[in-house]
């Protein structure tokens, strides 16, 4: 017996290793096999395959476990129906949701904390607030004993709404039961504060975390932080950013991309070279994180600084990628210096990034307001993909340019590649073809138009 037992465990360990992996096949034929050897599935091997045929196959599947687990002698537990009512309400299926709570209840399974946990995100997850709170006392006013997750579902489900004075009200009710809320509570009311902009009352929050013995973690900082920035109160936010740093906090590279950015936005960019030496200095520098920086800088039109720092990324070993030089090429393009752009597209193509489709867009927005239309003209026909921002620069770049039916005829072509153009680029095709008498290019143009729509209705039926 005792082998037995050690033998379904064994068994179970293996499904749950083959769920997680998503290999359904292979965890079916495992419980097949060890049938036929003599080991019986208990009720843990069926509620382990539950959630997974739920996040891999759909709610119908998991629940037609539900119907193999009595057809094998055993009886569902209170586990089995917390997963069909976990996976019911991750697919949004309130009914069916609370179909399983009455069944359970029906075949003399009490709810646990985690059954009305899940129907109380359930119900906030469908708008039925007045429900969601019913859950919550539920489990206040029953023999159950709430835990964490309970207080952090109902806190979260009001302050998602907008709710964050009642999401206040709980978090005080709960704290006068003699719960001790954790960091993650804090940082849940602490974010709707800010979003709110009730600032003063986000700080207040966080000295109170300090005060019950929590410390606070990147998250509750770097969301503060954020929101004093985004209100314009730069000099608040960079306080508590020091403060941060003077209590020897770690930071994550979103925290010093906030404050950098908005440094540098500030025109402080001797404070801005410091942060971004920290960054370097305690290896939270990625190149994700570079080139947020260099996006920064060049929208800042500080393109030196962009530079520099594709020069601390090679000489740092790390490799860029095709965003980094696509962001470099837009911010060269911003600032006219079109020689430079096309320079590093070529660049680009040495360093071997054939998927350079974006940065070549935005040289050909850039050619085109600098007037080097023929150029752009060029680049467009050497590019083997095209979209309708392609399209769209260079038809607005020839209409500027006072060439009409160039404008026209790369429209047509964009049309015919089952693209569209911008409603405001036609009308100026339109405009300046009728202006220069074009009547035969205007006809030609509309019904290219309406052969493009007749082509789009006709594919849309065929879906």
């Amino acid at each position: 017996m005792g082998s037995s037992r050690f033998s379904t465990r064994l068994l179970n360990i293996s499904i749950a290793s083959f769920c997680k992996s998503q290999q359904l096949e292979k965890a079916e034929a495992t419980i097949a096999d060890a049938i036929r050897l003599g080991y019986i599935p208990d009720v843990v091997t069926y509620n382990t395959l539950i959630p997974a045929y739920t996040h891999f196959v759909g709610f119908d599947a998991a629940y037609l476990i539900l119907n193999r687990i009595t057809k094998s002698g055993l009886t569902p537990d209170v586990v089995t129906y917390n997963s069909l009512i976990a996976g019911a309400t991750r697919c949004s299926l309130v009914p069916q949701s609370l179909g399983l709570l009455e069944e359970m209840q029906r075949s003399g399974i009490n709810p646990s904390v985690w059954t009305y946990n899940t129907l109380m995100h359930c119900f906030f997850i469908s708008g039925q607030l007045e429900e969601a709170r019913r859950m919550f006392d539920k489990i206040i006013y029953s023999n159950l004993t709430p835990c964490q997750t309970t207080f952090n579902t109902i806190i979260n489900g009001l302050c998602k709404v907008g709710d964050t004075s009642n999401a206040l009200l709980y978090f005080r009710r709960i704290q006068s039961r003699g719960f001790s809320p954790k960091i993650v509570t804090y940082n849940i009311l602490i974010n709707a504060l800010c979003k709110s902009r009730k600032l003063r009352e986000a700080r207040r929050f966080l000295k109170e975390l300090k005060e019950s013995g929590h410390d606070p973690n990147a998250i509750t900082y770097t969301t503060v932080i954020k929101w004093y920035f985004r209100s314009s109160r730069f000099e608040e936010g960079f306080k508590i950013f020091l403060e941060m740093k003077s209590k020897g906090y770690t930071f994550d590279a979103f925290a010093y991309c906030t404050v950098i950015s908005t440094l540098v936005m500030k025109g402080k960019m001797e404070e801005a070279n410091v942060c971004i030496e920290h960054m370097v200095r305690n290896g939270v520098l990625d190149i994700v994180s570079y080139n947020t920086l260099i996006s920064f800088y060049c929208k800042e039109g500080k393109l030196e600084s962009a530079l520099k720092l594709l020069d601390e990324i090679d000489k740092g070993g790390m490799n860029t990628d095709e965003y980094t030089h696509t962001i470099l090429i837009d911010g060269l393009c911003r600032t006219g210096d079109i020689d430079k752009a096309q320079q590093h597209l070529k660049h680009m193509k040495l360093r071997g990034y054939d998927t350079n489709f974006a940065a070549s867009n935005c040289l050909i927005s850039g050619l085109c307001k600098s007037g080097q239309y023929e150029y752009a003209l060029k680049l467009f026909e050497k590019m083997e993909f095209k979209d309708s921002f392609t399209y769209t620069s260079l038809v607005h770049g020839f209409c500027k340019a006072g060439k009409f039916c160039e404008a026209a005829n790369i429209m047509i072509k964009c049309l015919r590649s089952g693209m569209k153009v911008l409603t405001s680029v036609q009308r100026a095709v339109f405009y300046g073809l009728r202006d220069k008498g074009l009547g035969r290019e205007v006809r030609k143009l509309r019904s290219a138009i309406r052969i493009a729509r007749t082509y789009s209705r006709y594919k849309s039926e065929l879906r």
